[in-house]
């Protein structure tokens, strides 16, 4: 008979199956890493990535079969191949505490996903092979407006970490100047996030607007900062991934482990702390639980204050001037044309960025 393992996730015991199985393998820094470790490094690290996930709509990022070089994750219905998934909606025979609300995705269509309420959640999807928690921005109370604004910092070709760091610096300064507060966490990878919690009163599209006015503002601080969406004219700087807060685009929450060896996590950080951080690989499943222990999540006020979105859409409305959706939304109204600037043929777009049938 097949060993099973268990976990207390606040009072609830979370059955764990194949509890032995190694999920990450020894690195020269750390050691391997079960499925029940998983588990039990969720439960140890509850209050915070509680904050991060509660009445959260979820997306789960499924490594039933535990990360290796070369394993590959799904992005789109056609990687049939891939070893990793997101789970979108919630799987049959979830446990009754897993509750859920109903999302509505870009096409029009519906679907019901998990919406932790209970530390039992987090620790059942570890048992289905969960490594990253990628929340909503928004509570189950009203899917349709975010309480949360993202600044996703993403290092490109010829940058690093620490760029990434120098260019969070700026950020916390620029949201000063406008009157908020950041939260800042390591990405687990070599990006850093920014989240600003913001009144529930504007749609996901004034939040996407919000976003590229606070990157081009930042552009303006920082010449290694772009907004550029296409790759090629990014250059060797620091992107801010404004479509981060579109509609069914999530970034790994708080606490989130992240599929790379070592087992790295998505670590929130006070800004003093984010500037010593040379190596976010020694945040990892094993050193954060004993770092959150001593001195507490620093993200533990992010709830306290929730800010108004207005100076930013003020910004907006200065240079209203629209920029590229993810490939997966529908065509948007003023959308620059979808096709790499250096493919572009001029005569083949309208003004309105629609192409021109030939």
């Amino acid at each position: 008979m097949a060993s099973v393992g268990t976990v207390d996730a606040d009072g609830i015991e979370v059955r764990v199956s194949s509890p032995d199985r190694v999920i990450f393998e020894a690195t020269s820094h750390t050691p391997e890493v079960t499925k029940l470790m998983v588990a039990q490094y969720f439960a140890s690290v509850g209050d915070g990535l509680m904050r991060a996930l509660r009445d959260r709509p979820t997306a789960l990022e499924r490594w039933t079969k535990g990360v290796r070089p070369g394993m590959k994750l799904a992005t789109g219905p056609f990687d049939r191949d891939a070893d990793a998934f997101y789970q979108k909606r919630v799987p049959k025979g979830a446990p009754e505490y897993v509750e859920t609300t109903q999302i509505t995705f870009p096409s029009g269509r519906t679907a019901d996903e998990i919406v932790p309420t209970v530390l039992a959640a987090p620790v059942w999807a570890a048992h289905m092979g969960t490594l990253t928690f990628h929340p909503w921005p928004v509570r189950s109370s009203d899917v349709d407006r975010p309480d949360e604004l993202r600044i996703d910092l993403d290092p490109q070709p010829g940058t690093s970490f620490s760029d990434a760091v120098r260019v969070a610096g700026v950020a916390r300064e620029l949201l000063s100047d406008l009157g908020m507060t950041g939260y800042c966490k390591t990405s687990g990878n070599r990006g850093v996030h920014v989240f600003v919690r913001i009144e529930p009163r504007w749609e996901f599209l004034d939040v996407r607007h919000a976003a590229i006015a606070f990157g081009r503002e930042l552009e303006k601080r920082d010449d290694g900062v772009t907004t550029a969406w296409w790759k090629e004219e990014r250059g060797a700087r620091i992107f801010v991934d404004y479509n981060q807060n579109c509609r069914d685009r999530t970034i790994a929450s708080a606490y989130s482990l992240r599929p790379l060896p070592g087992a790295p996590v998505s670590m929130p950080m006070s800004w003093e702390a984010l500037s010593q951080v040379t190596d976010p690989a020694t945040l990892n499943l094993f050193t954060v639980p004993p770092m959150l222990a001593e001195y507490g999540d620093a993200w533990a006020g992010i709830d306290e204050v929730a800010h108004s979105l207005q100076p930013l859409l003020d910004l907006w409305d200065a240079h209203p001037v629209e920029l590229n959706f993810p490939p997966d939304h529908p065509k948007m109204p003023g959308e620059p044309p979808r096709v790499q600037p250096s493919k572009k043929v001029a005569a083949h777009w309208d003004e309105a960025g629609n192409r021109i049938e030939d």
